[in-house]
């Protein structure tokens, strides 16, 4: 019965989410909002809906574990396993704004939230400076789409009319089916987790990081590597760090702001997973400075660091005899390994970056 509730519920959270951004794309292009505005936000909020969705419901129903669980999971998940999948697929192409401003963002976010819970709860003061957060961040884009040229304007308006938009009704019918399909999928989703964690013997929090982050991540997964494949590289690594950025001001400040208790932090969730997230975010800055491109190699790496991270997970929750062997190798020997390496290579290509000199005659020449 768990695993019938689980499976409809993910599948519910999936078809749910297509529903939700295909109606509110097509009514914002009705509307003329801009392309960036809409991708921002409209898309960011689609792909994120399931984790909304679970986050709220299992903080209501005073499971904080699932809730802070699903947010931290997912963002490991998305990083390590998304852009891994879709790197190993193909070299995945970074464009210059995410490594200048949405990857820092969602460093600084990251740290933020391991601040936020050192006191063992993320309240509603920081719920709400969260979603101020957001706010700020969808107006300048905003302010950021009004500075584009005619030209991007009209070619953006082209392809809408191409792909068509639809009447407004059934746009809005799509949406409204999409927020209900959520809400169903959430509660099945959450009720499923509970009873796999106790017939499991698990933790809450460790079902959030694991089973119940990939499955609310299945909207990225499927989005990322259809776009791989189809050669939009850029919309598959911005898809994976906007999605990111929502999960923390928006799923996260969210449910801190309307859970009546706040969201309970717990030592392991404050002592690991946290950090284990800001690692990941730190380490995407070295990772996409090698050109401005994921590699095939990089892609293993990521992959195989999510692997670790799981497996560290399953023997921590069983309390395994291999957990100590384990843990001792990944910290003193392959952190501080890919730690140097990735340091050599972000030192290697800043210092490639500054020899290279514009084409033409020296300074002193012209």
């Amino acid at each position: 019965m768990a695993l019938m509730l689980f499976v409809a519920g993910l599948v519910f959270l999936v078809v749910g989410a297509e529903l939700l951004v295909r109606g509110a794309s097509r009514l914002a292009a009705v509307f003329g909002i801009s392309p960036i505005v809409v991708g921002l936000t409209v898309v960011a909020f689609g792909t994120s809906a399931p984790e909304l969705a679970v986050s709220v419901k299992s903080a209501f129903a005073d499971q904080a574990g699932i809730a802070l669980g699903n947010v931290v999971g997912s963002n490991i998940f998305n990083v390590l396993f998304i852009l891994g999948l879709t790197a190993l697929i193909t070299p995945l192409t970074v464009s210059q704004r995410l490594i200048r401003l949405d990857v820092p963002l969602m460093i600084a976010l990251s740290v933020t939230v391991l601040l936020f819970a050192l006191n063992g709860v993320i309240g509603r003061v920081e719920g709400a400076v969260l979603v101020l957060a957001l706010a700020l961040y969808v107006g300048f884009a905003i302010v950021q789409s009004r500075r584009e040229s005619p030209a991007v304007t009209g070619e953006y308006a082209d392809e809408a009319d191409r792909r068509g938009t639809g009447r407004w009704p059934t746009n809005v019918l799509l949406v409204v089916g999409g927020l209900v399909l959520l809400v169903l999928g959430a509660g099945w989703l959450v009720d499923g987790a509970i009873r796999f964690a106790q017939v499991l013997g698990i933790s809450e929090l460790v079902i959030g990081l694991t089973v119940v982050a990939a499955g609310t991540s299945l909207p990225e997964v499927v989005t990322s590597v259809v776009a791989a494949i189809r050669g939009e590289r850029d919309i598959a690594v911005g898809n994976v760090v906007g999605s990111n950025l929502f999960n923390i001001m928006g799923v996260l400040g969210v449910t801190a702001l309307i859970a009546p208790e706040g969201i309970g932090v717990s030592a392991a969730a404050l002592n690991f997973d946290i950090p284990v997230m800001i690692a990941v975010a730190f380490a995407c800055l070295p990772i996409l400075f090698t050109g401005g491109v994921i590699s095939r190699q990089e892609a293993v790496v990521l992959l195989g660091y999510y692997v670790a991270y799981t497996l560290y997970l399953v023997l921590a929750a069983t309390h395994h005899d291999a957990l100590t062997p384990f843990s001792s190798v990944m910290l003193y020997f392959v952190i501080p390994l890919t730690v140097v390496t990735l340091g050599v290579i972000a030192v290697q290509e800043l210092r490639r970056n500054a020899g290279v000199r514009p084409p033409g005659p020296p300074p002193e020449d012209r």
